[in-house]
């Protein structure tokens, strides 16, 4: 049996955001959206939400 391959999380080449830069992104995305996001807003949604998590708990 095989060993799997170890998984490399990408980091982002920007500084870090702080969880309320972050938020403001979160927001503006929102209201960009109307109050509804598409599949395409939804996985950037989702990756904000954990980017802010992640900021939060620092």
């Amino acid at each position: 049996m095989s060993t799997p391959p170890d998984v490399v999380l990408e980091r982002p080449e920007t500084p870090s955001r702080t969880a309320a830069e972050v938020n403001e992104e979160i927001r503006a995305l929102w209201f960009r959206s109307g109050g509804t996001l598409n599949r395409e807003q939804r996985g950037e949604y989702e990756r904000l939400v954990l980017e802010w998590a992640a900021r939060s708990a620092e």
